[in-house]
């Protein structure tokens, strides 16, 4: 289970945490003249961020292509392929045939080389447990592209710079990227947020919610209490009929179905770790039974509590443990 006294008492913060959201950043390159990248569908959250110079991102569907200049972050959240490009129609070299087996950080495309170049790039992405990965693919827009010239984007271009700087091997360099990377995510997702973007319905729509936000923190910091609506509204200050209809819609759900799949997104992280038995999460969750904790867990995640276990035990940390949802529902979503 969670100890509260080190985590940062906000929803986002918190349900990265549980996700296990870990960044990579790959390198990046370098690039003169004419030159165009193609990426197969990402099954991650990628992100590019422009040092300097600029280009063009084109998807394989079609969609008309997009600018990218100086400064410029963009978060790649659809399964789509997509070109990085000096010019809207050119074709691409498949990415892995430029940075398959390299041991450099940054690979020079097109005519460029490391200390003659017009166009600097850097990228990598973001990595949660499998068992989470819906938390972000399934919530994420497809696209977020935060400008380099926005009053947002100043903090963004402080991490690019010092990623590019990490990337030199200073000591504890593997640590600073994966830490500036995660900085990188939420600041622009923060931006995305402060341009006037509405997400869709869902726990990330209803983190970011000035009403909903507050009652978030409260149910994730006593998820065994047993909340009431009447509660929850008073402390977002709204009445009873008119909290329930705007918690459903920015989260999707009601608040109490979003407490009892919070409390199993707990369990699931429990049981999978070994850190508690189907009955010590029943009491610790709130629930009068262990039978009642494992019908809801079934309920919502697909499987019994002992099942699930087991299966985790079975496959090891690497396995790949999606949990089986019911048909049209994804966690917190």
């Amino acid at each position: 289970m969670p100890n509260r006294s080190n985590m940062i008492d906000d929803p986002l913060s918190d349900v990265l945490r549980l996700a296990e959201v870990h960044s990579v950043v790959a390198g990046g390159f370098y690039a003169s003249g004419e030159w165009a990248i193609h990426f197969p569908p990402p099954d991650k959250v990628k992100f590019f961020g422009v040092v300097r110079g600029q280009g063009w991102i084109r998807f394989d569907d079609g969609s008309p292509p997009v600018r990218l200049g100086p400064g410029d972050v963009i978060l790649l959240a659809a399964a789509r392929g997509f070109t990085l490009a000096s010019a809207p129609d050119a074709i691409g070299v498949e990415a892995s045939g430029i940075f398959a087996g390299r041991k450099d950080a940054f690979a020079s495309v097109g005519a460029a080389s490391s200390s003659d170049h017009e166009v600097m790039q850097v990228g990598g992405h973001f990595s949660p447990n499998t068992s989470y990965s819906p938390l972000l693919m399934d919530v994420l827009p497809p696209f977020i592209h935060v400008h380099g010239e926005s009053s947002e984007a100043r903090a963004l271009q402080w991490i690019l710079q010092h990623l590019v700087k990490e990337r030199e091997g200073l000591p504890g360099a593997a640590l600073a990227t994966s830490q500036l990377g995660l900085l990188l995510f939420v600041q622009a997702l923060r931006a995305h947020l402060a341009s006037g973007a509405v997400l869709k319905a869902s726990w990330l729509r209803a983190a970011t919610d000035a009403r909903v936000a507050p009652v978030l923190r409260l149910m994730h910091g006593e998820p065994a209490r047993a909340w009431r609506l009447e509660e929850l509204a008073r402390s977002a200050a709204m009445s009873r009929t008119g909290f329930a209809t705007h918690f459903k819609a920015v989260a999707g759900e009601s608040p109490l179905a979003y407490l009892a799949r919070w409390r199993m997104h707990l369990a699931e992280r429990a049981l999978r770790r070994g850190e508690a038995t189907v009955g010590e999460l029943a009491r610790t969750l709130g629930y009068a039974s262990e039978s009642a904790f494992s019908h809801a867990f079934k309920r919502i995640v697909g499987e019994s509590p002992k099942h699930y276990g087991e299966r985790y035990r079975d496959d090891g940390p690497s396995g790949d443990l999606r949990v089986p949802m019911r048909t049209g529902q994804a966690p917190l979503a």
